[in-house]
């Protein structure tokens, strides 16, 4: 059976996190994987994604369309909905940042940011299994699952 190469919806927002931190590492050749992660952390395209409005007008304008993809025509189904509804929940309880308590006196990132860090990896490394899988290396920048 051959492998769809159309991104999954929940990978959707993966993607978006993923093309984002690429620029950051663009613009700053000389930063490491991590520090571009960190840099992400409390830009404006990260603030949209954890306060939740991202997917909130993503499913509103879903919705707008009766769940219909512009790209493909076919309809949605409810229960990738109801995912991305749990993946919106998700993002806004692992993404909570309080950008002045980033790090303690020790500069270790406090538990909140680091899961905030891990969670943004997590989502990367998604992102790039599924091009390996669908053997869409060029789409790989980051290398963060070699």
């Amino acid at each position: 059976m051959k492998q769809s190469k159309d991104l999954p919806y929940v990978l959707f927002v993966a993607e978006i996190i993923y093309t984002e931190i690429v620029k950051i590492k663009k613009k700053n050749l000389d930063l490491s994987k991590i520090d571009a992660v960190d840099t992400f952390i409390g830009s404006d395209t990260y603030n949209h994604i954890s306060s939740g409005k991202f997917h909130e007008e993503w499913l509103n304008e879903l919705e707008q369309n009766n769940f219909i993809d512009k790209k493909t025509r076919k309809k949605i189904p409810v229960e990738t909905i109801r995912l991305l509804n749990m993946q919106k929940d998700v993002m806004v309880k692992q993404l909570i940042q309080f950008p002045d308590l980033y790090y303690a006196k020790s500069h270790f990132p406090l538990e909140i940011s680091q899961r905030a860090f891990d969670h943004i990896w997590r989502m990367c490394e998604s992102y790039e299994l599924w091009c390996k899988e669908t053997k869409q290396l060029k789409l790989i920048k980051l290398d963060i699952i070699d």
